[in-house]
């Protein structure tokens, strides 16, 4: 089993947060509840003029802006579709507001959603949304302190690397390049912390290595004091999707029309985001408080409404080394076709 700290830097038990509802706050479009909850089952691109109003969940992070652009775009009031987005706090605390309905739909990591299958919440992928860089500077890094001595992954043996949560992506992926670096990824010892409080802790050597996405990778490595482990991506699962769209098996079952409305529309918003990552980057500052000379040279993941169903196989099949899972996932089984 692995070996994790819980001691001051930790923030939450991360099985806990499936039992979470923490979604608040709302931007744009209806209010959320029982308008959305009322509305008629499958309607949305039936040709009939009326909008499907539903709730998506989404993080409060860069990506999730392209689900606004789209909206701003009027892209999915063409797909007949009135989105209102409803930010949480963590993708896994997203989980069963989506398994209840309180919510019909969410943006989160591809890994949370397999993980509360293999734990029998009854969740459908409905798309693919974004992913890391195959090559050059990743969307998300491991830093360390210039002077610590760590200069690869397989350094990171017997220290403290510190990850927003435990059993997720990052330290999943930590582990896999530190074993290809010929390490003992049993012997990383991972702390929980909020990205934002990250590099004070790094600063005062309460951690040895955190693991940071944009926007608070760029600022990190702007500090001479900070160095670049790697992309731990890059190692493990190349071009690995870091956010898909998804809802639950019940909801898919009943609203099979506004489950393709939205799958397209998506899909067609994404293919223009990616098209277009300035205009993504200018609703940064809006949309989550961005310095907006910031967001201007933001590294932006790759936008995409593809499922990559090859890399979240293999994401699957390191989620069952490394015991997040008790049975390897199984993706197409799990994906609204």
């Amino acid at each position: 089993m692995r070996n994790t700290i819980t001691g001051k830097l930790s923030t939450a038990a991360a099985g806990g947060v499936l039992l979470a509802l923490a979604l608040t706050g709302c931007s744009g479009g209806s209010t959320a509840g029982s308008d959305a909850e009322s509305s008629p089952s499958g309607s949305a691109g039936s040709g009939s003029g009326e909008m499907q109003e539903i709730v998506v969940g989404v993080l409060s992070i860069a990506p999730s802006s392209a689900m606004q652009y789209g909206i701003d775009e009027g892209i999915f009031e063409k797909h007949g579709l009135d989105i209102e987005l409803q930010p949480g706090t963590g993708g896994a605390a997203m989980l069963p507001a989506v398994s209840t309905g309180d919510i019909q739909f969410a943006v989160g990591n591809p890994l949370s959603v397999m993980v509360a299958k293999d734990k029998g919440l009854d969740m459908k992928i409905v798309s693919g949304y974004s992913n890391s860089l195959a090559e050059g500077n990743d969307i998300n890094g491991v830093v360390t302190r210039a002077d610590s001595g760590i200069t690869s992954f397989g350094d990171l043996e017997g220290k403290t690397t510190t990850v927003n949560a435990i059993n997720t992506q990052g330290d999943l992926t930590i582990m896999e390049a530190a074993a290809l670096d010929g390490a003992d990824p049993e012997k990383i010892k991972f702390n929980e912390l909020p990205f934002p409080d990250m590099e004070a802790q790094l600063e005062m050597g309460n951690t040895d290595a955190i693991w940071l996405p944009e926007p608070f990778l760029s600022r990190a490595l702007a500090n001479p004091d900070y160095a670049l482990v790697g992309y731990p991506n890059q190692e493990a699962i190349p071009g690995m999707p870091t956010m898909v769209t998804f809802t639950s098996g019940r909801y898919a079952d009943e609203n099979p029309d506004t489950v393709k409305a939205f799958k397209e529309a998506v899909a067609e918003t994404l293919t223009q985001a990616q098209a277009n990552v300035d205009d993504v980057r200018a609703t940064l500052p809006a949309f989550m408080g961005m310095d907006a000379a910031v967001a201007e040279k933001l590294n932006m993941e790759e936008f995409d409404g593809e499922l990559r169903s090859d890399q979240l196989d293999d994401m699957g099949a390191l989620m069952l080394k490394y015991e997040f899972v008790a049975k390897e996932p199984d993706v197409d089984a799990m994906t609204v076709q």
